[in-house]
């Protein structure tokens, strides 16, 4: 070992560090706010659904969903999502006894640390939940 070589073991070592660490904790920050995402459409879905049911009439219903749709979804800061409402059997079976209500949510999360500059479809992880609640047969609070 000659005096020049002194020293570079913790040059290599920082450098290591950062060409390997960097791209991990970028991964990890993908990984937990696409988790935030999925969570935050699963908790719409949820609300908005049951929101609807407790509702006078599907028109009230809608609004009501929507707004507690936004609510969760604004909890875990994700903007610009689609809540899409549908009545089943059919649409005109809404708040029947016997029917349901499914709402689905989807929202894409762009990724973390890109920069406005690169324009704003650079990418993205687009999420989504299904949520379906029954009406129920034998409610009388009609």
């Amino acid at each position: 070992m000659s005096a020049e070589d002194d020293g570079t073991a913790t040059i290599e070592f920082v450098w290591l560090t950062l060409l390997l660490l960097v791209p991990l904790v970028y991964v990890l920050v993908a990984v937990f706010d696409t988790q935030r995402a999925s969570y935050g459409v699963s908790t719409a879905s949820r609300s908005a659904a049951r929101a609807f049911l407790q509702s006078p009439d599907p028109a009230a219903g809608e609004q009501r969903a929507r707004i507690a749709a936004r609510i969760a979804l604004g909890d875990q800061g994700i903007d610009g999502a689609s809540v899409r409402i549908t009545c089943l059997p059919s649409p005109g079976d809404c708040l029947e006894p016997g029917s349901s209500v499914r709402v689905v949510v989807r929202a894409t999360q762009p990724l973390p640390l890109t920069p406005g500059a690169l324009g704003s479809q650079l990418g993205g992880i687009t999420v989504d939940s299904t949520h379906t609640e029954p009406y129920g047969t034998y409610r009388s609070d009609r």
